[in-house]
């Protein structure tokens, strides 16, 4: 990759794009870009639009509204298949792989090296099992053996497979869907490095996420959504990792909430449900004994 491109004109651009589905507005004038040797973190909360921004950009939805531009040029996706041509590839959660294919059949899942012609053309196996291996390396993933089936790597290792493919079949710009969500501290960990790793390679990343904790460490810029909408776009430099939590949980409710839960009197909401359970034990007789609860009525109850 030129390193004009790299200086200069974002990989990937959206400029006030906007989703609609009927009358329902599921994202709502998002502008945001990615260079070259750039993360860009997108967060939100669930049912912040970040599932919608994810398949406008890979092509699954065109936009309603705005500009879509690779590479400066304004371009119309028609398909995940016509991103992927254009350098835009996308790693979703569910990472496409088949469990019980091994580490090599999964990487070249749909795009097989053969060898030989006609009817003797047939699947390249040691040339597949090699690049898979040489490939992995580069990225500084050492799975024990790419024969054994993709199922029985770890979450993480997973994730690093689906970066390295993605990686090698030439994307441009990687979109990666929440590859932390269902991963423990150190899995976590590893699937960060491998973005570094896409980074500094000279690729533009798109980490989606929830999680401003995993963001911070590898994000140069970030973009917080909120019910569709963009709450701001901040390089590293202007914002610190608790300005960001804040923004993206909201700092007020979460404030509200903390007091409602606090451990001294009930107050608000946890009052008035404490009072109306207390009117029902009430009217169904139901007193507060030495560990027993007694009905009225019932044969245990005193004459």
């Amino acid at each position: 990759m030129s390193q004009g491109t790299r200086d200069g004109t974002p990989l990937l651009e959206v400029d006030n794009v906007t989703k609609y589905f009927g009358t329902v507005i599921a994202i709502k004038d998002i502008s945001m870009s990615v260079r070259a040797g750039e993360v860009m973190c997108v967060l939100g909360d669930n049912g912040a639009g970040k599932s919608t921004l994810i398949k406008t950009l890979s092509g699954v939805h065109q936009p309603s509204e705005g500009r879509y531009l690779i590479e400066g040029q304004q371009v119309r996706l028609t398909s995940p298949r016509d991103a992927l041509s254009r350098g835009i590839a996308t790693v979703y959660q569910d990472l496409a792989m088949i469990p019980l294919l091994s580490v090599w059949r999964n990487f070249f899942l749909g795009s097989e090296p053969t060898k030989g012609s006609g009817p003797f053309k047939r699947f390249d196996v040691r040339t597949a099992e090699r690049v898979c291996r040489s490939e992995l390396l580069k990225m500084g993933i050492d799975v024990r053996d790419t024969s054994q089936p993709v199922g029985t790597l770890s979450g993480g290792e997973r994730q690093s497979v689906a970066i390295a493919r993605s990686v090698y079949f030439g994307a441009k710009v990687l979109i990666i869907d929440e590859p932390t969500s269902a991963l423990g501290v150190r899995q976590a960990g590893v699937v960060l490095k491998y973005i570094v790793q896409a980074r500094d390679r000279g690729l533009g990343v798109i980490f989606i996420t929830h999680n401003p904790h995993h963001a911070y460490p590898v994000g140069d810029r970030f973009m917080i959504l909120n019910r569709g909408r963009m709450l701001g776009n901040y390089a590293k430099a202007e914002i610190t990792r608790d300005e960001l939590t804040g923004m993206m949980a909201g700092g007020a409710e979460l404030e509200a909430l903390s007091h409602e839960l606090d451990r001294g009197e009930p107050s608000g909401a946890l009052a008035e449900l404490a009072a109306e359970l207390e009117q029902e034990a009430a009217v169904l007789g139901i007193t507060e004994g030495d560990g027993d609860v007694v009905e009225e009525g019932s044969a245990d109850s005193p004459a």
